[in-house]
């Protein structure tokens, strides 16, 4: 099988001859006497795109072989129409240019190899073996753009073990008489490569680097190239614009310093809530302890509150056994699902929350945990909910009557 898709790899349609179908689990793995479809490799997906007007869902080698795998027999045997899905494939080579000069200049420049290398669709990364700065990312971002703009030729060849290290590529080793792909771009990079390439560093259009985050000891890079980092620019200043007017703001400048300022207010505002919700929890604090249960010298007080807040519930159980002698078995339901907070003072002694409520929230179909003064816990069932709480208090109340 001639194997074109290294000699050219912009065809988008090409005739050719099937010279074998092997049909494995409902599929057909069809045999071409040439392909310009790229099989893939670990970096970079394979092509899909038609064969006879037939779907190929997914290209691989096998040997010496290609095979294109569709998922309907094809009629035609002699002289079938192939065609490439193209704009995916020129996607695919925009990013490994991409990738391969991100890699290059963070090796050299701050000597961190790249050891992973992930794409998708919308979603492309590479992850570097060392913990970057802004500016050193901001630096190479600037370095490899340069070499873009220059419109640099790159070019392919194969070499022998021997023309291997008189080009100081001593970490592949081929086997025997076998030849290794080189890719070179100048005098800047020269690499064992398997992936497909635009044929000038023009052809990546721009490399932008739009994340980046600390993984450990390494940095995981998320950039765009070609047509993907086009339409993310559109997209954002569409962002921008739409937040200009919402703001009523003229430039980039005046709107960040207006979204500081909402920034400041909601932060205003958020302080004066929760100094709110502590002064009317205080009340309602008050009332709750003047109309509690009391057992034993000891106030039990029980309640299920639907879809509420959280934290503010968990504030008003901490004050109130923050008070001699309390018990609090709190219950919340959160749409289909239920939350319980089980809490005790510190004085009282009477029995581990822990303990209760992995016990009770057993009948919510739930896991929690905490300590003897303090338990949470969230489960999938709050039709029981009040069972649940139920249980618990019937055990708190069996055990204050036993002392």
């Amino acid at each position: 099988m001639e194997k074109l898709y290294y000699e050219n790899p912009y065809v988008k349609e090409f005739t050719a001859e099937i010279l074998n179908i092997v049909e494995k689990g409902n599929k057909y793995h069809v045999e071409l006497d040439k392909t310009y479809f790229y099989p893939g490799s670990e970096n970079m997906p394979c092509d899909i795109g038609e064969i006879s007007s037939l779907p190929v869902s997914y290209v691989y080698e096998d040997g010496e072989k290609i095979y294109h795998v569709l998922d309907t027999k094809p009629i035609k045997i002699h002289k079938v129409k192939c065609t490439i899905n193209l704009t995916k494939k020129y996607n695919y080579m925009q990013h490994n240019l991409g990738k391969l000069l991100l890699s290059h200049y963070f090796l050299e420049l701050f000597n961190a190899n790249t050891v992973k290398f992930h794409y998708e669709d919308n979603y492309t990364y590479i992850d570097i073996d060392k913990v970057l700065t802004f500016d050193e990312i901001k630096k190479v971002e600037e370095i490899t753009n340069e070499i873009v703009f220059n419109n640099i030729s790159i070019e392919s060849f194969y070499a022998t073990k021997a023309e291997l290290k008189k080009l100081s590529l001593k970490k592949v080793s081929p086997k025997g008489n076998e030849k290794v792909r080189v890719v070179r771009i100048e005098d800047i990079a020269i690499a064992p490569y398997s992936e497909l390439l635009p044929s000038s560093t023009i052809e990546a259009q721009v490399i932008k680097i739009v994340r980046w985050e600390a993984l450990s000891k390494n940095t995981r890079i998320e950039f765009l190239c070609g047509s993907r980092a086009v339409s993310d620019y559109i997209l954002k200043h569409e962002c921008i614009k739409s937040m200009f007017n919402l703001l009523k703001c003229d430039n980039e400048k005046d709107a960040l310093a207006k979204v500081q300022n909402l920034r400041n207010e909601l932060n205003d505002a958020l302080s004066e809530k929760g100094a709110l919700k502590a002064e009317v929890a205080e009340y309602e604090v008050k009332e709750i302890l003047n109309n509690s249960e009391n057992i034993n010298d000891v106030k039990i007080i029980k309640n299920i509150f639907g879809n509420g807040d959280l934290k503010y519930i968990d504030l008003l159980a901490s004050k109130l056994v923050s008070y001699p002698k309390v018990i609090v078995l709190f219950a919340i339901k959160t749409g289909d699902k239920a939350q319980l907070i089980f809490m005790c003072s510190k004085d009282s002694k009477v029995m581990s929350m822990n303990l209760l409520l992995k016990d009770a929230i057993t009948l919510i179909d739930g896991k929690g945990g905490g300590s003897d003064f303090s338990a949470q816990g969230g489960g999938k069932d709050n039709n029981n909910l009040s069972s649940c709480i139920e249980y618990a208090y019937k055990k708190v109340c069996s055990y204050l009557h036993d002392l």
